[in-house]
């Protein structure tokens, strides 16, 4: 059984004012908790789960931080409108300060929908790209649904948050790709083993006081009617040809 002041703290997390004064995150459900366990760099703070959950998992659990709950208490505790066997608080990830040169670099500006930001991050980590930089507008790593969608790819992925027209500014003879509506058909060029590739808002695009600095504007062919597509497939098909 938890205690109204546990559940209520537990609660807390979900909102970035505690997370940040805490240095700690939620991740909920049997698949992204089981991935997070057994990577290295995730550092486990407690865990509270159904008794099925833990029996079939304690190869990848230390019982000492594992709470055995019941339903009622999962379903107070949880983010999620259908809670899923077990909720687990991390402390967060360090964000080191990205290195551009001999990689390839995702620059998010204006990303603000939880989903799509966790998204990117779980397309970046299929395509072996390793650090992304956000603007400080950007949604935060570690609302809840930012680490459902990574789905454990938040363990692998460095996030760096950043004034964007700054940073790319210092990345002196390195290619600046900005993804924009007209530009040259990324279809038709060469994979790339060093750059930064700028994705904006899919309703604003790019800010241009970040644009300016773009040496190449690239774009994803149009051959319907579609206004926009939506930020997270636009960098998956990006990435799938550049890299």
């Amino acid at each position: 059984m938890i205690s109204k002041t546990q559940a209520k703290y537990i609660q807390s997390l979900g909102q970035k004012k505690y997370r940040d004064q805490e240095g700690l995150f939620i991740a909920e459900g049997p698949k992204l908790v089981k991935e997070l366990l057994q990577n290295k760099n995730a550092r486990l703070e407690q865990l509270y789960a159904l008794d099925e959950w833990i029996d079939e998992n304690e190869k990848v659990l230390s019982t000492a931080n594992a709470v055995r709950i019941n339903a009622g208490d999962l379903e107070r505790i949880s983010q999620l409108k259908t809670p899923n066997q077990v909720v687990a608080v991390f402390k967060k990830f360090e964000s080191n300060a990205p290195i551009a040169k001999g990689k390839i670099s995702l620059v998010l500006d204006g990303i603000q929908d939880p989903g799509n930001l966790g998204t990117i991050v779980r397309i970046a980590d299929w395509f072996g790209v390793d650090q992304i930089i956000c603007s400080t507008d950007c949604a935060d790593l570690y609302n809840p649904k930012v680490v459902q969608a990574t789905m454990g790819s938040i363990a692998r992925v460095n996030l760096f948050y950043t004034d964007l027209p700054m940073w790319v500014k210092q990345q002196a003879r390195i290619d600046i790709y900005a993804s924009m509506l007209e530009g040259k058909d990324v279809t038709t060029m060469p994979a790339m083993k060093e750059g930064v590739i700028i994705i904006g808002n899919e309703s604003k695009g790019i800010h241009k006081d970040l644009a300016e600095f773009a040496n190449e504007k690239i774009t994803i062919p149009k051959k319907g009617e579609a206004e926009s597509l939506n930020a997270a497939i636009a960098a998956g098909i990006i990435l799938s040809h550049l890299v």
